[in-house]
């Protein structure tokens, strides 16, 4: 069967525009391989990309509609918030959950109004401009935050990089809504029309998410409405409702999304070993596609002509605004100084500052500044100095943590042996003694690789002899877990319930069982008798 195109140039306008599409992403997923080699963050170079393909650039796409803009920031944004909650895993981050929320929704106020009062009394704009100025790149990037984090492996004390995590994960909806209210300034709201939209916003927005996680959770455990291998495409229809619903009545979405990730994430889904990566990919698409967008709509010619307004807005957050939020609202929870410091540098702008003031030139106000390009020069300069030198800064102010790992702190983490090591003592009553390693029956899978005895230690052959109070070395398979099985790490800080409990007094569940205990490094095998204590990390097995 043929297709028969009437319109000719049509056709080749969408061909060309397809394989555009598919070059821009092969660009972008070189950029993020070899970032490093440019010493640059990978999102900054998708943006370069973006302006490359500008206007200004070398192949001069002319996009300026940032009404068209706004929707496809928008969508990309549903999944990077969803993600973003998704990902983060609860019990590493519950212990630290009080003071990433009040950096997530005080910090926030707090940053835009200092920001604020600084725009208008040192560069002189209005109350109004300069509001909402503060209110766009009044949140931190999870984009950002995590890409570093991650792609730096920074693995930090006194869990700065959960706290990290959580803020400028759930940071966005606060953003948002002052976003919502500066631009309604411009058109006059009157302040009770405010003070309802706030308390309409969160009401709704919590109970959205909520509601969708509830009926998720249903529909996957409670029915077979979900044939198999529909799973991925079941979560990207609740995902969409769960933002249009909450948008419809109102609410906050974005605070919805991030809610409905929380939940999700960290419950016992079927398929979960699926939908991790697939959201993966899906955002990283979508972040791919935000960083091009904002790149392509920015004008590098109309740059020097807010250059300065931007740097000073850059000082102001990096320096002065961003600091004092921090250590306002985390001295008093007893964060140490360093600690404080580290947090306040990270404080990154990114991605969703840009959609933020994307919305707000697409409803048509009016600056006298140019409002895009000035998020955009602040976000560039965040990015590139504050996030190209975090790696440094962590080290320099000695919050570097070489027993811990940050990819522990995500949903998707897995080990990375292939293989586990065991350890079997031989008794002095046990039926291996005096034979040798060929003819024992070993475990299916399992293989001798070393013998203590003593002090010596034994590579072991088929004629190796088995004696009294050794001690025998066997690789053996790891144990892949069904989808309903789950292995935890909780971390037991003073206020934890099973703080100075010993386990056989603990109400554990009856699929319920604590594994092992570490201790100061120290890996404990536990029984009844055995006491937690504070700061032990507690493996669980569900």
């Amino acid at each position: 069967m043929f297709l028969i195109y009437s319109d000719e140039d049509g056709e080749k306008d969408m061909i060309v525009s397809i394989i555009a599409v598919g070059v821009i992403i092969l660009l972008c997923i070189l950029a993020e391989k070899f970032s490093d080699k440019f010493g640059l963050p990978a999102l900054i170079l998708f943006m370069f990309i973006g302006m490359v393909f500008g206007s200004d650039g070398i192949f001069g796409i002319a996009f300026d509609d940032f009404s068209m803009a706004e929707n496809v920031c928008s969508v990309a944004l549903v999944f990077i918030m969803f993600y973003s909650g998704f990902n983060t895993k609860w019990s590493a981050a519950r212990a630290y959950s009080v003071k990433a929320v009040s950096l997530s929704t005080l910090g926030v106020v707090m940053t835009a109004l200092i920001t604020m009062l600084l725009c208008h009394f040192l560069l002189r704009l209005s109350w109004q401009e300069s509001f909402l100025i503060g209110a766009v790149l009044s949140s931190t990037d999870a984009a950002s935050v995590f890409s570093i984090l991650r792609k730096k492996r920074l693995n930090l004390k006194d869990g700065t990089a959960s706290i990290l995590e959580v803020e400028s994960g759930s940071n966005d909806p606060m953003s948002f809504m002052l976003t919502t209210i500066a631009i309604g300034f411009f058109g006059a709201e009157k302040s009770g029309s405010i003070v309802w939209m706030i308390i309409l916003q969160m009401a709704v927005g919590i109970l959205a998410g909520i509601l969708a996680a509830f009926v998720t959770l249903w529909v996957s455990k409670r029915t077979r409405l979900i044939s198999e291998g529909l799973d991925t495409i079941f979560l990207i229809a609740m995902v969409l409702l769960c933002y249009g619903i909450s948008s419809v009545l109102q609410g906050n979405a974005y605070l919805s999304l991030y809610l409905f990730g929380i939940i999700i994430g960290n419950s016992r889904i079927r398929s979960k070993q699926t939908l991790i990566p697939f959201f993966d990919g899906v955002t990283s698409l979508a972040q791919i596609l935000v960083f091009f967008i904002i790149g392509l709509l920015s004008y590098p010619s109309q740059m020097p002509g807010i250059m300065l307004i931007a740097l000073a807005v850059a000082i102001f957050l990096t320096l002065i605004a961003r600091p004092i939020s921090v250590l306002l609202l985390l001295v008093i929870q007893k964060c140490s100084f360093r600690q404080c410091a580290l947090i306040s540098w990270a404080g990154l702008r990114g991605a969703s500052s840009c959609v933020f003031a994307i919305m707000a030139v697409a409803t048509g106000i009016t600056m006298h500044q140019d409002l895009f390009h000035i998020v955009f020069m602040t976000t560039l300069i965040s990015v590139a100095i504050q996030g190209g030198m975090l790696p440094l800064v962590a080290k320099k102010l000695q919050m570097i943590d070489d027993n811990a790992d940050v990819t522990k702190t995500f949903n998707d983490y897995q080990e990375e042996t292939a293989f586990q090591l065991m350890r079997m003592y031989i008794p002095e009553d046990h039926n291996w003694i005096h034979k040798k390693i060929k003819d024992v029956s070993m475990p299916h899978g399992s293989l001798a690789i070393m013998l203590k005895r003593g002090e010596e230690s034994i590579i072991t052959k088929g004629d190796t002899e088995i004696l009294p109070h050794d001690t025998l070395i066997l690789s053996v398979p790891p144990y892949v877990p069904t989808e309903d099985e789950q292995l935890l790490e909780l971390v037991i800080d003073k206020k934890h319930k099973w703080c100075n409990q010993a386990i056989g007094n603990l109400s554990l569940a009856d699929d319920e069982l604590i594994a092992l205990i570490i201790r100061a490094g120290q890996t404990i095998i536990p029984d009844g008798k055995t006491v937690i204590h504070e700061g032990d990390t507690v493996v669980v097995y569900r």
